[in-house]
């Protein structure tokens, strides 16, 4: 081995760990918020009064409109940063029909709760396919 291999071993090494520690800090992430979850789930109240409870709902309305849109946008010109949008997109609709059903009222407040969700969950499966197939191929003649 000449120096010339070991120094691009090492920058390669370099490089790969650099790029390692963001998912280092994810795990560390993930460990940390068990213990979080534990303790919020013995401290928080079982209900609460929210202020600006519509704002809370349009924003989040807002925000899955506004990821249908630009992922629509970037994906009908080929861009492929729609597979992020649609990414987002995808984690917004469950967290939609996640809050929609946990906060809903008995009987036909939930039964609507359930059937946005699972209009929600289909937004939600469309995107992830889009965010994770193999996107659209063009012609290059």
């Amino acid at each position: 081995m000449t120096d010339g291999e070991g120094v691009s071993a090492t920058m390669t090494m370099t490089a790969t760990g650099r790029k390692r520690w963001p998912l280092v800090l994810l795990g560390a992430a993930a460990v940390l918020l068990v213990p979080w979850t534990v303790v919020l789930a013995l401290t928080l109240p079982g209900s609460t009064e929210v202020d600006n409870w519509p704002l809370a709902w349009i924003g989040l309305d807002v925000l899955m409109a506004t990821g249908c849109a630009a992922t629509a946008l970037l994906g009908l010109r080929g861009d492929p940063r729609s597979r992020l949008t649609a990414s987002a997109t995808a984690s917004v609709a469950v967290l939609d029909a996640w809050f929609d059903i946990t906060t809903a009222g008995t009987g036909a407040p939930l039964a609507e709760a359930l059937l946005c969700a699972v209009a929600e969950g289909a937004l939600a499966g469309a995107c992830v396919r889009l965010a994770v197939g193999k996107g659209r191929r063009t012609a290059r003649r």
